[in-house]
């Protein structure tokens, strides 16, 4: 055979001890050369073991009973070592920090490839590759340790990239990376399918930029079992509504285009990306308009300055920004050819009305030579609040020789959804656990503020001088990695832990604890160790663990990291009822669209500092976070400045979109909801309906 598979999978079923039932389930698939399988499904059904089987590691260091079989360039694995078959699959863990072992970032990249004996000299020039392609070579003395969340999952890649395997197997690469570090860990990955013809299996909800390199997509159902296979455009578009109902994610576009094509415009086909969802209202006239009206250019011209395509599938890898150098969504072609030019006051940078300039908090000039912040910048937007719930003031910490906190001071205001983004390495995590009392800054001081009783002014506590319960009474966290936070060996004593030291009544605790089992959909885990869970139900029970302290202030730190759609949408509307109920939420996040959608302020942090704080629309409606480089929200970018679509220009929301509402609740409509009908409306999609290419 001219071009045999690098992985074939057959019939594969894994049982992991104690389990009623394998998850996954009689698994078939093959990879040949410069092909990409992007692997799908509810959290818990399985993807994570399925991607620790593909190299041996389930069951050979994490046992497992495990039925069919799989090779790797034609060999069976059962008869290959573990270090024999990480020559043959290069694997990136979806938790980074369970695979990062050595002292400094070089030797972290080196270790793969010296325990396979690669010559010295190649090594290095491995290393310094795979380092600047993920943007870390100026960081190759550094401990891992120094670098953020972001920094070691781009680590990671580094790694896997450096053992110069022919497969690469990557377990959620960008759950952790800001929109440019996302793009260009796909960017490297296009370029290795296109220039070494390696092969990728990929486990991913970041659809938008995963499908830039994806031929094939794999869906598995809620147990396991395949669901759906065919190509990106075949079981996106095709069959949107069965996964919708199933709880997958849908790519945004595909969900905007649902939404817009039921409000009555024509498309041929729902789009797959951001860049065919502008072509297709560019060239599809409004509900009302006579056809041929609806576009001011030529299609064709929109995408004239996309990349090329690389795949087999090169309708749904088109997508803005992905060419190298860029640091934000590409400007399309369609914004200068439409028949009314912008005008200077819409394109000029500038501070919108809703945020308020202090030159106190600005930078010096000297301190912006050669930093991301330009002379136009050098003043910081900033909001001071007259009901403040959390206030820091001069917030300063360095890590080695980086200033992770520059002087940082802010309100947060009572009863406020915030959101706090920004790059990789700006300072948003630091920032989160100094708020909330989990690092006390060696500079600066952080004020909790209890509500006002009968008139009486806010009573401020030092939150460094808070005892921990007194901390937890206020202050709910939910940290970036859920296992941070684990102190029981099962799901159910971990909940109880909570309700136990307020010392509630024990029928209390146990009413309480089943309550949270049912909201956050673990009652089948409930007596398992939280570090054997998926990392979606990790994450929920974080959370869940977080809200049992009923504390007036939640903070989290992304999430909805490893959610599936529906997961991610019943936590979002979980948030939102808290807000509305008066809890004051801030929350980091790398999801610019969902931030778009659910905050009511957004806080931008940049190399430490402050960029922009304010109302949601006023900070998106800036330059701010195209300078900061992690550019704007998908929405935003599709309908940014669509002269020919008065009605659509410049929405940011899902929900703002004409047409009925999708889904249920406000979280539903930051993800797409469920198209059609809910799932128990009559005529509602479910699984299994529909004709398709199936499995199992």
């Amino acid at each position: 055979m001219t071009n045999p598979a690098l992985i074939r999978v057959e019939s594969l079923s894994v049982t992991h001890r104690d389990a009623e039932r394998p998850t996954p389930a009689e698994v078939s698939f093959e990879v040949r050369p410069g092909e990409a399988l992007l692997v799908l499904g509810p959290s818990g059904c399985g993807k994570s073991t399925l991607s620790l089987s593909l190299n041996g590691l389930v069951p050979k260091a994490m046992w497992a009973e495990v039925d069919g079989s799989v090779a790797l360039s034609g060999r069976p694995l059962a008869d290959l070592e573990l270090a024999e078959a990480s020559r043959h699959a290069a694997m990136v863990f979806q938790d980074p920090d369970a695979q990062i072992v050595a002292a400094t970032v070089f030797d972290e990249v080196a270790f793969g490839p010296e325990n396979l004996c690669v010559p010295a000299e190649e090594i290095d020039a491995r290393v310094e590759r795979a380092l600047r392609d993920v943007g870390l070579w100026e960081r190759r003395e550094d401990a891992p340790e120094l670098l953020s969340g972001g920094g070691r999952q781009r680590l990671s890649i580094a790694a896997a990239l450096a053992q110069g395997s022919p497969l690469v197997i990557l377990d959620e690469p960008t759950a952790n990376l800001d929109p440019h570090g996302a793009r260009e860990v796909y960017r490297v990955l296009d370029r290795l399918l296109e220039e070494r013809r390696i092969g990728v299996v990929l486990i991913e909800h970041n659809l938008d930029e995963a499908l830039r390199i994806a031929t094939r997509a794999l869906v598995l159902d809620a147990d396991g079992a395949p669901f759906l296979t065919g190509t990106p455009r075949e079981v996106f578009v095709e069959h949107a509504e069965e996964l919708s109902a199933l709880g997958v994610w849908l790519p945004i576009a595909t969900a905007a285009g649902a939404r817009l094509r039921s409000a009555g415009w024509a498309f041929r086909e729902l789009p797959l990306t951001v860049a065919e969802l502008r072509e297709a209202l560019l060239a599809a006239p409004a509900p009302g308009a006579s056809p041929g009206s609806g576009a001011a250019c030529d299609p064709a011209d929109a995408a004239a300055d996309e990349p090329a395509a690389s795949t087999a599938d090169t309708a749904a890898t088109s997508t803005p920004g992905a060419s190298e150098g860029l640091t934000g969504p590409a400007t399309f072609a369609a914004d200068t050819c439409t028949a009314a030019p912008a005008s200077p006051a819409t394109d000029a940078p500038s501070v919108p009305d809703g945020l308020t300039v202090s030159s106190a908090s600005a930078p010096p000039a000297a301190a912006l030579a050669g930093s991301p912040y330009s002379a136009a910048r050098s003043t910081i937007p900033t909001t001071a609040s007259a009901d403040p719930v959390l206030r820091a003031e001069g917030l300063t910490v360095r890590r080695g020789r980086r200033t992770v906190l520059d002087g940082v001071s802010l309100d947060v205001p009572r009863g406020a959804f915030v959101a706090v983004v920004g790059p990789n390495g700006a300072g948003k995590s630091t920032l989160l656990q100094s708020l909330a009392g989990i690092e006390t800054p060696p500079r600066g001081a952080v004020t909790v503020f209890d509500p006002d009783y009968a008139g009486a002014p806010p009573t401020g506590r030092d939150v460094a001088r808070l005892g921990v319960r007194d901390l937890r009474d206020r202050i709910g966290y939910v940290f970036q990695n859920p296992e941070h936070q684990f102190l029981a060996n099962t799901v159910r004593e971990e909940l109880s832990l909570e309700p136990r030291a307020r010392r509630l009544d024990e029928p209390l605790v146990t009413g309480r604890v089943a309550a949270a089992l049912a909201r956050f959909g673990l009652e089948r885990v409930a007596d398992l160790h939280p570090f054997l869970l998926s990392g979606g139900q990790k994450r929920r029970l974080s959370v869940a663990t977080a809200l049992m302290s009923e504390a007036p202030v939640l903070v989290l730190d992304e999430p909805t990291f490893g959610q599936d759609q529906a997961r991610a949408v019943e936590l979002v509307d979980m948030l939102r009822q808290l807000n509305d109920a008066g809890t004051t939420v801030l929350m980091a996040t790398h999801d610019l669209q969902l931030a778009a959608e659910v905050a009511d302020r957004l806080i931008v942090v940049d190399a430490g500092r402050i960029a922009a704080h304010g109302p949601t629309p006023e900070v998106l409606a800036g330059p701010v976070l195209e300078e900061v480089g992690i550019g704007l929200p998908p929405l935003a970018t599709a309908f940014r400045r669509l002269d020919s679509q008065p009605r659509l220009s410049g929405i940011t929301r899902m929900r703002d979109l004409p047409g009925p509402a999708v889904g249920r609740g406000p979280g539903a409509a930051a993800f797409g909801g469920h198209l059609g009908a809910a799932p128990d409306a009559p005529g509602a999609a479910t699984p299994g309906s529909g004709a398709g290419d199936r499995r199992g």
